[in-house]
């Protein structure tokens, strides 16, 4: 059980929760949250978007019973937390390009921090969509080399990628397929899939997707995947 030390509504619809929490934490990797007793009946996987020592942070959308629920919260509440899941995004030796659109941001920040901090002459540009309303984005001016912003439009058609940089993305699923596409097959990219997740170890089989070695499991063997792994390029 940890304790909410902030739980505040950022945008329309969007939340940012910080709890208590230490251990370690990669970039990528998510919790299962739950603050209720049966009903709804699963946990909610949500990504880390952010980490200090004594503390994790999520950033998340109000979907459906269980993200209401989450949203009500206040400071001071104990919220039900397992985790961290997932094998995350790797660390990397050359310059990296995000590519983050609409809740899909939400892992991105605390890639990009830990990147920068194991790498601070290291270049990382950074690309976020949204659809109607922007979040985040003096926060992750404040730490990456370059930031474009798209609202209303489509981020991929903005997307330039230079020979030695590595692609991470996380968003709707049609626009990692298309970064999938735009990107040189040169260039290394990840994707962050997302699931309908239950377990959020892979004992339940719920999250199972289909990759080119065969299915895998979203929460375990992911949710970071090589684009060939998924997208076929």
């Amino acid at each position: 059980m940890a304790i909410i030390q902030s739980n505040e509504c950022i945008s329309p619809d969007i939340y940012k929760m910080s709890v208590t929490f230490s251990g370690t934490v990669l970039p990528g990797q998510f919790f299962m949250l739950r603050a209720w007793d049966k009903d709804p009946l699963l946990s909610r996987p949500i990504s880390v978007h952010d980490y200090v020592p004594g503390k994790v942070t999520f950033l998340y959308q109000v979907v459906g019973k269980g993200t209401k629920i989450l949203a009500k919260l206040k400071t001071g509440d104990n919220v039900e937390i397992q985790g961290p899941y997932g094998n995350g995004f790797p660390e990397i030796t050359g310059d990296l390009c995000v590519v983050g659109g609409g809740i899909g941001v939400a892992p991105l920040y605390y890639l990009v921090k830990h990147y920068k901090e194991k790498k601070p002459n290291g270049n990382c540009r950074v690309y976020l969509g949204f659809r109607e309303n922007a979040y985040c984005v003096e926060a992750y001016e404040a730490i990456a080399d370059e930031v474009i912003l798209d609202i209303g439009g489509i981020i991929t058609n903005q997307l330039r990628v230079q020979p030695d940089e590595v692609v991470m993305t996380c968003g709707p699923e049609i626009m990692m397929a298309s970064v999938a596409k735009t990107v040189p097959l040169e260039n290394v990219v990840y994707v962050s899939m997302e699931a309908h997740m239950a377990c959020g170890i892979g004992a339940c089989l719920g999250c199972t997707c289909e990759t080119k070695s065969g299915n895998k499991k979203v929460c375990k063997d992911g949710p970071v995947f090589l684009r060939e792994e998924v997208f076929y390029v």
